[in-house]
C-alpha cells in the first residue's frame, strides 16, 4: 500500500555531517523523497509533536534537545513506507538497534538517537501537518 511518511534527522546527526547517508538508505530502499526542508523546530512544534509525552520526567530535556539545533524534516512515500522507514531506523535505543539499521550504525544514546518517524499512517498525517502545515 502506497504511504506517506514523516521523517526527522535531528540535530545530533545534522550536527555530525549524517544527513546525506541517512537520506541515502531510505531511498536505497526505494522510498521516494517527497519534500526536504532544513531548519530549526520551534517548541510550539516540539510541543504538539511530543504531546504525548508531556508531564514525564524525560519532556522538557525532549524538547530542549529537538529544538537545539538545525533538523532535516521529511516527508517520504512508497509502499509500506511508515513500517519500511521504522524497520530501517531500528530500536529506538541506539544501544538495542542492531547493526545496519540507522540507529544501531549512527547513534550513540537514547536521548541523541539521530533519527524520528512516525509509529503509523494517523501519526504521518499529524506529524506532517505540523512540521509542513499541509
Amino acid at each position: 500500500m502506497e504511504q506517506k511518511t514523516y521523517i526527522m534527522i535531528k540535530p545530533d546527526a545534522v550536527s555530525r555531517g549524517l544527513a546525506g547517508r541517512i537520506i541515502s538508505r531510505f531511498e536505497e530502499v526505494g522510498l521516494k523523497l517527497d519534500r526536504a526542508e532544513l531548519g530549526l523546530v520551534t517548541r510550539e512544534q516540539a510541543a504538539a509533536n511530543y504531546a504525548e509525552h508531556e508531564g514525564k520526567p524525560f519532556y522538557e530535556g525532549l524538547v530542549a534537545y529537538i529544538t537545539s539545533g538545525p533538523v532535516v524534516k521529511m516527508v517520504l512515500s512508497g509502499p509500506n513506507a511508515v513500517s519500511v522507514c521504522r524497520k530501517l531506523m531500528g530500536a529506538t535505543n541506539p544501544a538495542e538497534a542492531a547493526p545496519g539499521t540507522i540507529r544501531g550504525d549512527f547513534g550513540l544514546i537514547m536521548d541523541a538517537n539521530v533519527v524520528h518517524g512516525s509509529d503509523s499512517p494517523e501519526s504521518a498525517e499529524r506529524e506532517i501537518a505540523i512540521f509542513f502545515g499541509d
